[in-house]
């Protein structure tokens, strides 16, 4: 099931099930949030006359960096034996359809798209059997990234927590078995990323798990999985589409 976040015109934000593909896609409106059960209103709307927002508000994002072997590799870095963890916050979320400025800070901006994991219930300490309990559903992510900050100050917080960071949509998918997922990132129609999720090194019950040990996770957060080889620079103008098997295609734009 597909859980969107909307704007009708002249509207408040509001969440829906969508329903149908294409141009025949309807928006279910919902009463209140979807965390603790989907209440339909019976107002409806076809997809094309509302505004797609981010499919969740987090009180954070925690994000995963090296989580994939060959994106290690390729820029130079070795396979963490202890998770790296990073925050990015509220600020940097956005919805489809985006248009991120490109930020005065950076001269190399890169796109990583992502499986982005979204957490239906307050929990801490969840053990890794127990993931599964507390996971509303997936998203697409784009952990977008000024790379020369993240290298220059070896923390990664302003180089991945700028305004416009963490692209997130276009829904909430809620019925999806994420361990063997295709993930391909494109820049202007042109393929950059082609890999899967199954070749995570560690995968979405351990991360969740993980982070939980430390943090109290809150309906609505987020959780980024790392990214797949082939991430690379951005330009002015470009148009960065990423897709995830079975959710759906996020699309920003870079601007400035």
């Amino acid at each position: 099931m597909r859980i969107a976040r909307y704007q009708a015109p002249g509207g408040a934000p509001s969440y829906a099930v969508v329903e149908g593909d294409g141009e025949d896609a309807v928006l279910h409106a919902l009463e209140g949030l979807p965390y603790d059960g989907l209440r339909r209103t019976g107002e409806q709307l076809p997809l094309g006359q509302a505004r797609l927002l981010a499919p969740v508000e987090p009180s954070k994002v925690v994000a995963f960096g090296r989580n994939y072997a060959e994106h290690a590799k390729e820029l130079g870095n070795e396979v963490p034996e202890v998770p790296i963890v990073f925050l990015k916050p509220s600020t940097s979320v956005v919805g489809p359809d985006a248009e991120v400025e490109y930020p005065a800070l950076t001269s190399d901006l890169h796109y990583e798209g992502e499986l982005a994991v979204v957490i239906g219930r307050r929990c801490k300490a969840v053990a890794a059997e127990e993931v599964a309990g507390v996971v509303f559903g997936y998203t697409v992510a784009n952990d977008l990234t000024m790379r020369d900050v993240q290298k220059s100050e070896g923390q990664w917080t302003r180089g991945k927590g700028f305004d416009g960071a963490c692209p997130l949509g276009p829904w909430v998918e809620t019925e999806i078995d994420p361990s063997s997922l295709a993930l391909r990132s494109s820049v202007n129609g042109e393929l950059r990323q082609d890999g899967t999720t199954a070749d995570m090194l560690r995968d979405v019950a351990a991360c969740v798990s993980w982070v939980s040990q430390a943090m109290t996770l809150l309906p609505g957060d987020v959780v980024l999985t790392g990214t797949p080889a082939g991430v690379g620079s951005l330009q002015r103008g470009d148009h960065v589409e990423v897709t995830v098997e079975g959710i759906g295609t996020l699309a920003t734009r870079i601007t400035g």
